[in-house]
């Protein structure tokens, strides 16, 4: 990952995932560099709110465990998933500011969360918008609602998502650098070393990504035609949450995965290689890198200020609890109209 150095000092580093040879032209001067101790604080930052935020989420959907959706489940999956991710933040915020000093086994382990948490995420909300579709504008409720497929779909996109991260463990390595020290790196070797990394990228992020992308906006196009001739509110509120949530994966990931498309066919020659795109790269690399991860955190957010009911189970737990009171519950539990148990909608959503 590009962020864990800076170009200037080791030129054959340039990318953020494939160690690169030494190239027989000159290399590019690139004036900016991104300062490591502000990615430590934002890492550190991403952790805490991850940790706490989607462990909110696993409880309030454990709580609901008796009246658990099929979008439940899944997104349940999807905070296990970025709880996964927050382990690995530690080591990145070390090697950010120093050097990797957790040798290989941790560099292939830690690499492979993260990987996995990118892949089964987007799947995850893929088979949401799926789930979506069939319940609003199939009315197929009975069918969204077996929870038992629902369980052996999650646990296909794990083993998927593990499966497409699996080159991840072949050709991570740690080596050394003159000016940076030990890095972790995928070390594809010197022979072909080009057209090898594309093939990964290009796969890797065609199934990874753009193909669950066209799921989810052919689904969400059908379901937003469907609900604009519905009158249906509590629909409109869970959908409005579910939105959010796709959208936020969007604007985190797909500037990255548009930015890593240019930078290989650009490897590839499909696009001619100056000094000025090299550099534009190097900027744009890391830090839509970055937007990436904080996209962890984000989604318990997302919850606790557009999900209604998410807001209402949680002061029902802390009401169980005697953390606050009883007459403070009712209040909000009468100001809000939104506990429907429809089986069309989350009930945590």
């Amino acid at each position: 990952m590009s962020l864990f150095f800076d170009p200037n000092d080791f030129e054959d580093f340039t990318d953020t995932n494939t160690y690169i040879p030494p190239s027989d032209s000159a290399p590019c001067s690139n004036p900016w560099t991104l300062n490591k101790y502000v990615v430590v604080v934002v890492y550190t930052l991403v952790f805490l709110l991850n940790v706490v935020g989607n462990s909110l989420v696993i409880l309030v959907i454990h709580y609901n465990k008796l009246k658990r959706s099929s979008t439940d489940v899944y997104l349940l999956n999807l905070a296990i998933a970025d709880l996964m991710f927050a382990v690995t933040l530690p080591f990145w915020a070390a090697y950010k500011a120093h050097e990797w000093v957790f040798g290989i086994f941790m560099c292939k382990v830690v690499s492979i969360l993260q990987e996995v948490n990118f892949y089964s995420g987007i799947l995850l909300l893929a088979c949401i918008s799926v789930d979506r579709y069939l319940a609003i504008v199939h009315a197929t409720e009975s069918v969204t609602q077996k929870r038992h497929w629902v369980k052996y779909i999650s646990l296909a996109i794990w083993i998927f998502s593990f499966l497409i991260s699996l080159p991840t463990i072949w050709f991570k390595d740690v080596f050394l650098t003159p000016k940076n020290g030990r890095v972790c790196y995928e070390n594809i070797g010197h022979e072909n070393t080009e057209e090898w990394m594309v093939i990964l990228r290009i796969g890797r992020h065609l199934v990874g990504f753009f193909i669950p992308l066209l799921i989810m906006l052919f689904c969400y196009g059908f379901t937003i035609k469907t609900l604009f001739q519905a009158k249906n509110n509590n629909k409109h509120r869970a959908m409005k949450v579910i939105f959010a949530v796709v959208l936020a994966f969007l604007i985190c990931w797909l500037p990255y995965n548009i930015t890593v498309i240019v930078d290989s066919l650009m490897r590839t020659s499909y696009i001619n290689e100056t000094c000025a795109i090299r550099n534009q790269l190097g900027v744009a690399l890391p830090v839509t890198e970055i937007i990436g991860y904080t996209h962890s955190c984000i989604n318990p957010i997302l919850y606790a200020f557009i999900g209604q009911k998410f807001r209402q189970t949680f002061l029902r737990i802390l009401a169980s609890k005697g953390i606050v009171s009883k007459e403070v519950f009712s209040h909000y539990g009468r100001s809000s109209s939104v506990m429907s148990t429809s089986g069309n909608t989350s009930t945590t959503l």
